[in-house]
């Protein structure tokens, strides 16, 4: 599959033959499962205290003739709580138990609870080859609701990576068609339910991805339009290209993000081990820290000898005697 290559200024500089990550069989079912893997293994664990609806000294006793019992009374032997009593007699209320006010939840949530789901090696790359090939299939992309212009599908050229500002980008984004799909992701909606209260008031849409081949200037400032994000070639996954378990992201390459891919053999079973002493994306290492001596431990003085002493010090002159005396 041959696409046509365009710079900022909507010019075609040439066409481009896909790689074979772009042929792969479109499979929406491992995508769901892979995207569902992801997504459990960013969820943050809750739970309720251990000792919630525990700490009541809701104690009865089981024996035939103990203190505080329940045997022979008609009663259910639910955990209780004495409130007063007369004599051996007591006023008590359930407690501890399930069933009870103040008592402890049957199966309360708890933060033990691995939501983690395990994925093939190849499946995963299976379903991001997969998502890679529904980008650039227009009537999926066109039903997930993206706004396309007429020469979709297209790359972009190298220089896009060295944008330098979000502005340049937006007015290219405008000249390649996408400016009807930049504005209906930059609405920005109040979501309905109780997530208003739980720190997620507001929603947005998924708009253009721009996949870049390095750590690039676009790839540090492309992220400030609402609805744009910038992705290295290296770190797509499923849920990336397809977010909320849905193929067909409207997704931009650049021609060196082809080349890479192409290159590497990226999310195939024949990809080239990426050392990571070597990629670009690693953060920068903080200098080694250098070993300082420890400084020399201070000798206390030696004591003189005694002996040494005396001879070193020269002798007091005994005081003169008064003529008085």
């Amino acid at each position: 599959m041959k696409v046509a290559i365009y710079d900022s200024s909507k010019k075609e500089i040439g066409k481009k033959e896909l790689p074979e990550q772009f042929e792969e069989e479109f499979r929406p079912d491992i995508i769901k499962r892979t995207v569902i893997a992801i997504q459990n293994h960013n969820r943050q664990p809750y739970g309720a205290f251990s000792m919630a609806g525990k700490q009541s000294s809701a104690v009865v006793s089981r024996r035939r003739r103990d203190f505080r019992g329940s045997y022979g009374l008609g009663i259910s032997r639910v955990p209780r709580k004495v409130l007063s009593r007369s004599g051996t007699r007591m006023n008590w209320v359930g407690a501890f138990a399930p069933g009870m006010v103040g008592g402890r939840r049957a199966h309360p949530p708890k933060a033990s609870k691995q939501y983690d789901l395990k994925v093939n090696k190849k499946e995963r790359r299976k379903a991001i080859r997969s998502a890679i090939a529904a980008t650039m299939m227009k009537e999926v992309v066109t039903q997930r609701g993206h706004i396309l212009p007429e020469n979709f599908p297209f790359i972009v050229d190298s220089s896009f990576e060295e944008m330098m500002r979000a502005k340049d980008l937006f007015n290219a984004i405008k000249i390649l068609g996408l400016e009807q799909e930049y504005m209906r992701n930059a609405e920005k909606k109040i979501r309905a339910g109780r997530g208003k209260s739980r720190g997620r008031k507001y929603k947005k849409n998924r708009g253009v991805l721009f996949v870049v081949s390095k750590d690039c200037k676009l790839y540090q400032n492309g992220n400030n339009l609402p609805g744009i994000e910038v992705e290295v070639v290296t770190r797509l996954n499923a849920e990336t290209l397809a977010p909320g378990t849905n193929a067909g992201r409207l997704t931009i390459f650049t021609d060196s993000a082809i080349e890479r891919m192409s290159k590497e053999k990226l999310f195939t079973d024949n990809q080239v081990a990426i050392n990571s002493n070597n990629t670009e994306m690693q953060a920068k290492k903080q200098p080694a820290h250098k070993k300082t001596e420890a400084p020399a431990a201070k000798k206390a003085p030696a004591k003189k000898e005694a002996g040494n002493d005396a001879k070193a010090r020269p002798k007091k002159a005994a005081p003169k005697k008064s003529v008085s005396e």
